[in-house]
């Protein structure tokens, strides 16, 4: 586990520095009882204690093992938390909307969520925590504007299968580490089931292509599945706009922006 304590102390230097220098003191980040947020929890308290406050953010959609996962987590680490029900506003929208689809719902969801907490961080005088993993950001699985959406993002370069075995280390509670990834975007959503990969079989590939460089050609010849290849691919290639700031036209020299 040594690697794993220097990822613990560098991460935990990370949070300080960047939020240190911007003059506040505060860091706010939503916990869904889910293990990305779970790590990322646990590394700020251990840096921020009481500056740090966790808010759950559950609609009708929210499984009532993950609010009791959440609470645990806040229970063993001595978590500050709060709850701030999406359920109202969505149950409008959706009143209004009785077309939506599942994937609408979802995006939506995660809209209204990170509306909610970047106001309560203002509120609190706060910077928002990401938690979106390299593999979800690689493949472009997240709402931009939504999830995806934060101040600073300390797991943002660990694979999804490197989450769990942070969240070991750290000591996050078995029901998080044990159940399948869900967003709980809506009922019976689940992450492995959308990607239509395991996060291990989309991980050996992922780190193939992003860190040995090799070619699409190249993993086939090793015996790679060519359709888990060609999806992922596609999926950076069609999302690797949800990591930039938005494209501005240049009708000037001036490159400030």
């Amino acid at each position: 586990m040594k690697k794993y304590e220097q990822i613990t102390e560098y991460l935990q230097q990370f949070l300080n520095d960047e939020v240190h220098k911007t003059g506040l003191e505060n860091v706010v980040l939503g916990l869904s009882g889910g293990i990305d947020s779970a790590v990322v929890a646990v590394l700020a308290q251990k840096v921020f204690k009481d500056n740090l406050l966790c808010v759950k953010m559950p609609s009708h959609y929210s499984s009532q093992s993950s609010l009791i996962d959440a609470d645990e987590l806040c229970q063993n680490f001595g978590l500050k938390s709060v709850t701030a029900s999406i359920e109202p506003m969505l149950r409008v929208y959706e009143e209004l909307n009785p077309d939506m689809d599942n994937l609408r719902k979802g995006n939506f969801s995660a809209r209204l969520r990170m509306a909610t907490i970047f106001d309560i961080s203002a509120k609190q005088k706060a910077l928002v925590l990401g938690t979106s993993n390299k593999s979800e950001l690689l493949l472009g699985y997240g709402t931009i504007y939504g999830d995806l959406a934060c101040a600073i993002n300390p797991i943002g370069d660990l694979y999804k299968s490197e989450i769990y075995e942070l969240a070991e280390y750290l000591g996050v509670p078995e029901s998080i580490i044990k159940k399948a990834p869900s967003a709980d975007l809506w009922s019976g959503q689940s992450d492995e089931a959308d990607l239509g990969y395991t996060y291990a079989q989309l991980d050996e590939m992922l780190k193939l292509y992003a860190e040995e460089k090799l070619s699409k050609e190249e993993m086939v010849q090793m015996g790679y599945n060519k359709e888990m290849i060609d999806m992922i691919l596609s999926r950076i290639s069609r999302n690797q706009f949800k990591g930039k700031m938005p494209v501005i036209a240049k009708l000037t020299s001036n490159n400030i922006l």
